[in-house]
């Protein structure tokens, strides 16, 4: 299991104590310094057949500011997930997969993750 957090961010913050808390066994990632990589999250895409707006942080200043909104409107698959990639503070987080084992948690509810992984 990886999971990407932003260690500035008190969703991550509270994530990562339940990770801790319940014994999971995951890798947890500085989103800022290192991404899921374009074959990872290709695979998430079809695994999971899900848009990959699902993996952006819409809310997020930087999301904002490089309206991206309006560039995913003609990006290609490739190109939207070059943009993805290309800032952690892009994706949506904490951002949590482990495809063999089919999950994929995208921001942090509890009882989701409870369900997921406890």
């Amino acid at each position: 299991m990886k999971i990407y957090i932003y260690p500035n961010c008190s969703t991550c913050r509270i994530a990562k104590k339940f990770v801790e808390e319940h014994k999971i066994n995951a890798e947890l990632i500085d989103i800022t310094k290192n991404q899921p990589t374009k074959e990872e999250i290709k695979a998430i895409l079809t695994s999971f057949n899900i848009p990959i707006k699902k993996l952006f942080n819409t809310s997020g200043l930087k999301y904002k500011e490089l309206n991206i909104k309006d560039k995913l409107l003609k990006a290609t698959e490739d190109e939207a997930i070059e943009i993805l990639i290309s800032d952690g503070m892009l994706m949506k987080r904490p951002f949590a997969f482990n495809i063999s084992q089919e999950i994929l948690l995208l921001g942090f509810k509890e009882d989701v993750w409870k369900c997921k992984l406890a």
